[in-house]
């Protein structure tokens, strides 16, 4: 199975300025090799469904390690194909 996740997360108890730790996400996203897109409020990751999950799962257990609470959002887009979506699916609505 292929995914496309978009994921936005962040510590709640850092205060304001939390862009030094979404970074440290991205950093994870970054290392899995997966493609990905960082946006201004989240960032989008394709690839095998377990693939997607595992680094979500690093990037939220990055953020824990830094944070005693995290909020996270994840949206899903699941499908049976192989070929690459997430290039495709912008340039269809640009």
């Amino acid at each position: 199975m292929s995914a496309i996740a978009e994921i936005s997360l962040f510590p709640l108890d850092k205060g304001m300025h939390l862009s030094r730790y979404v970074s440290s996400a991205v950093e994870v996203l970054r290392e899995s090799g997966l493609p990905h897109q960082t946006g201004p409020m989240g960032t989008c990751v394709e690839g095998e469904w377990d693939q997607v999950l595992q680094v979500i799962d690093r990037c939220v257990r990055r953020l824990k390690s830094e944070s005693d609470r995290v909020y996270c959002v994840i949206k899903l887009d699941i499908t049976g194909g192989k070929e690459p979506r997430m290039e495709r699916k912008v340039q269809a609505v640009t």
